[in-house]
């Protein structure tokens, strides 16, 4: 049984390498805000998710060591159990504040989260309309969930109200579902807009902030990018990227978030996070309140290298570089490693087929003059590539 088993997956690695499809775990040391140790080499990362580089921040490591002191390495339980330790009261408190929502609930990870809410909201007489470039777990809870399904295309509003119109009477409940930040596009999501829609046709709209929170909306999120608050009563997002720890979170109305206590199997069966990554996220939050003008920069230095390769101003700290061919992508990767850059290749099926692409993020601590030299690199030896393909 063994062999026909490792047969069965052979062939399958087989004919992702054919496709240069195939992933592979590569081992990194991230020792520094901005650099890291990959294959003997020190390279300047610009493909990692820490906007802030809150993760190697004194006051963090300093609070999470701390917290590791008093409370241990582990929760114990999960946190209907005996895994609730004191610091996730601080944290969902100051969640909630940040995002101006009455209640928080903490999940072990985004997708956790996901996973959880979607399913305990909706059911099989209910209906969902997701972004089509939606990250993977607000897809996976739409599936959990069995309601019935619409994708809509990315950010048209006229699609949305076109599914709204033809569908929303038939079905009990309505979620619509979307990324604040798109995580490999880097492109906003239209909330205020999307929440017009919503309250029109009575229903709830959520988004996932992950890429969101800490970067836009002075820190607070893509619900804050207009002058006024978008109305989301949903608004999820991660502590794993500029808050610089690990796990995820829903901020909604006290009732919700009761409810999801109750509900949520992610939550209910799920180990508490360590008070390490609980304490780290506070400490985190006092960094990003404390310095609004720290916050946007992320977005700033983004915007520095798409002015000096000519292409549309970024709008958060994602700049994508779209090469469609994977195996192209790949070398192009490679080409930049070589020149001292970790950028990493990004292929389906994380991102759709022919849409293979460099996905660059930037962040708070990165040099103008790495920028640049960055910039300089892509527009010399890999966009005439790109051009001769």
């Amino acid at each position: 049984m063994s062999r026909s088993l490792d047969q069965f997956v052979s062939q399958k690695l087989d004919a992702l390498e054919a496709q240069s499809l195939r992933r592979r775990l590569v081992e990194t040391d991230r020792f520094s805000d901005v650099e890291v140790r990959r294959n003997g080499r020190t390279l300047i990362s610009f493909c990692c998710n820490d906007y802030l580089n809150l993760s190697h921040h004194p006051d963090v490591i300093a609070a999470a060591n701390a917290a590791t002191t008093r409370y241990g390495t582990g929760s114990g339980a999960s946190r209907l159990v005996t895994g609730n330790h004191p610091l996730f009261t601080v944290l969902e408190a100051r969640l909630a504040k940040l995002k101006q929502a009455e209640d928080c609930v903490i999940f072990g990870s985004g997708y956790l989260a996901n996973l959880g809410i979607i399913p305990s909201l909706i059911g099989p007489n209910d209906l969902i309309l997701a972004d089509e470039l939606s990250h993977s777990c607000l897809l996976m809870g739409t599936k959990l969930s069995d309601a019935t399904a619409h994708i809509f295309r990315h950010n048209d509003l006229a699609h949305v109200e076109e599914i709204l119109k033809a569908h929303r009477a038939s079905a009990k409940n309505c979620l619509i579902v979307t990324d604040g930040v798109f995580s490999m596009d880097g492109d906003l999501a239209p909330v205020a807009e999307l929440a017009a829609l919503a309250e029109k046709y009575d229903a709830w709209l959520m988004t996932d902030d992950a890429h969101g929170i800490g970067v836009v909306g002075e820190g607070r999120g893509s619900s804050f990018m207009g002058d006024t608050k978008a109305n989301v009563p949903l608004q999820m997002g991660t502590l794993s990227k500029a808050i610089g720890s690990y796990g995820g979170y829903l901020c909604a109305s006290k009732a919700v978030c009761d409810f999801i206590r109750t509900r949520a199997r992610t939550l209910i069966y799920s180990t508490g996070l360590t008070p390490a990554a609980v304490a780290a996220a506070i400490a985190a939050l006092d960094v990003i309140e404390a310095d609004p003008a720290f916050a946007r920069r992320p977005v700033e230095q983004a915007q520095s290298f798409t002015r000096a390769l000519n292409l549309p101003l970024a709008t958060s700290p994602i700049v994508p570089l779209i090469l469609g061919d994977a195996d192209l992508t790949l070398k192009a990767s490679a080409l930049l490693e070589a020149e001292g850059f970790l950028v990493t290749a990004i292929r389906p099926p994380t991102v759709p087929a022919g849409t293979a692409r460099l996905r660059f993020t930037f962040t708070a601590q990165h040099k103008a003059t790495d920028i640049a030299r960055l910039a300089a690199l892509v527009r010399d030896k890999i966009l005439p590539r790109k051009a001769a393909e």
